[in-house]
């Protein structure tokens, strides 16, 4: 009898699923920042480096442009940025699913305890029993259908530590354009402001000469309307500076409201002398993390079609049981009351109304597809390391003409004023010819700080190494 209850007791637990869940509650602390459900779940216990972040962005590289300010912006940036830390929890994520998916190529084993109460027919006592189901089951791989599961997991996790390189790569660029455009706003702003108080010179130069009647209304009225677009240009380059203060913040994962409190060096300090490469061999794009993430891919939808071709073999599964019951706890685990059971089962599919066909076109299909990603990446991330490459030695020869004019601009603004003290000009053909040269000085800091941006650009085209190769 006690046999035939435990088979029954086997039978009820393999054809039903429990589990028992237990709400377990952390002793922390409560944060005053944010609510309980807010807080983060992922555990702080263990320990891990931030060096690998640090050799993603090439530091070594960022030590070239001789700012300790800059520099400093990059390490808060690796260790602040939210983007950034969610690009590496993402990591975590792919991780745990390969965890999760190698389960499934290792045995299960089940659990139970259950006390049941019976009384027999024609029996006036009733009995109680102990029972204590053990099952085991197992999918035989010998096809090792499961172990390339697997495999496309992990590739799916691989592609995601990708995806963090290029992650930390973007916001450091990110990080450094816009810290050097912050300086060349703080140099435009500076210059802007004194071609306006040149312009309020000269209109009221104009306003005078007017009214003496030896400048024309019409005259007077353009030097206003030249003054009042000076301080209109004025305006609106305060307000792209403070939005580029607020994004340097962000990015560097601190409260905008700390914006105006950011240093940073002056133009005129700064000493950026790393040279650009005279060629970029093409095999540099094997760096980038797109085109790796992209490899991953193809090799990942390799073994999704060979799994979908794996599924039209028979699967092999092993099911064993055991279970110990008895009338009372003390005698429950001795062999008298121990049934035990081993089985195996071969199942093929034979028909699956074409779904077997159709998921492995549809795995070809895909193969194909990422394929031609994969060389449509290639092709770009070739062009993204010219285009970088070319920008960066063109806006330098661009550059270097501006300084040459803004040279001379200079030696002819010197001889205006031996002219102006000689008489020969009027003060008033005096300002506008420093005008002129403010205006020229404003395009050689621009253009000095994009070819700082073309670096930051060919850098993030070539992964993180422009400088690794020929020059």
């Amino acid at each position: 009898m006690k046999k035939v209850i435990s088979i029954a007791l086997l039978a009820s637990i393999i054809s039903m699923n429990t589990m028992p869940v237990f709400a377990v509650e952390e002793n922390s602390k409560a944060s005053t920042a944010a609510p309980k459900q807010f807080k983060s779940m992922v555990s702080k216990n263990k320990k891990t480096s931030d060096d690998y972040k640090f050799e993603y962005i090439n530091m070594n590289w960022w030590n070239n442009f001789n700012d300790d300010i800059l520099t400093s912006y990059i390490q808060k940036a690796v260790t602040n940025n939210y983007d950034l830390k969610m690009a590496t929890l993402n990591v975590e994520e792919y991780y745990q699913n390969v965890k999760a998916q190698f389960a499934n190529e290792l045995p299960s084993a089940t659990a139970g305890f259950g006390p049941g109460w019976f009384k027999m027919p024609g029996s006036t006592s009733t009995d109680i029993n102990f029972g204590l189901p053990i099952i085991v089951q197992y999918e035989a791989d010998i096809f090792l259908k499961n172990h390339n599961k697997t495999k496309a997991v992990k590739k799916l996790y691989e592609g995601s530590k990708q995806d963090e390189r290029a992650a930390y790569i973007s916001v450091a660029s990110a990080v450094g354009s816009t810290y050097f455009n912050i300086i060349n706003l703080d140099k435009m702003i500076d210059l802007q402001e004194q071609i306006v108080k040149i312009r309020q010179e000269i209109y009221d130069l104009m306003l005078a000469s007017n009214k003496e009647g030896l400048t024309s209304t019409a005259d007077t009225v353009r030097a206003n309307k030249s003054l009042v677009q000076g301080q209109t240009d004025l305006i609106e380059l305060k307000k792209h500076r403070e939005q580029m203060l607020h994004q340097l913040s962000v990015l560097i994962g601190e409260s905008p409201e700390n914006a105006n409190s950011l240093e940073r060096k002056s133009l005129d300090d700064l000493n950026y002398k790393l040279a650009v490469p005279s060629q970029i061999p093409s095999e540099i794009i094997t760096n980038r993390p797109d085109y790796l993430k992209a490899e991953l891919m193809v090799e990942k939808a390799g073994i999704d079609v060979k799994v979908a071709k794996k599924e039209f073999l028979p699967s092999i599964n092993i099911l064993g049981g055991a279970v110990f019951n008895a009338g009372d706890l003390g005698s429950l685990f001795t062999t008298k009351n121990m049934l035990l059971g081993l089985a195996g089962g071969l199942m093929t599919p034979l028909f699956q109304g074409g779904s077997l066909i159709a998921n492995l076109r549809l795995k070809k299909a895909t193969y194909e597809k990422i394929l031609q990603n994969y060389y449509k990446t290639n092709l770009t991330a070739i062009q993204e390391v010219n285009d970088a490459l070319v920008a960066a030695k063109l806006d330098k020869d661009k550059m270097l003409q501006t300084e040459k004019q803004f040279n001379l601009e200079k030696a002819d603004y010197k001889y205006s004023e031996n002219k102006f003290d000689e008489g020969t000009i009027s003060k008033l053909d005096l300002i506008q010819y420093q005008e002129n040269l403010l205006t020229i000085e404003k395009l050689v800091a621009q253009q000095k700080i994009e070819c700082m941006t073309d670096a930051i650009s060919l850098y993030k085209a070539t992964g993180s190494k422009p400088y690794d190769y020929v020059n």
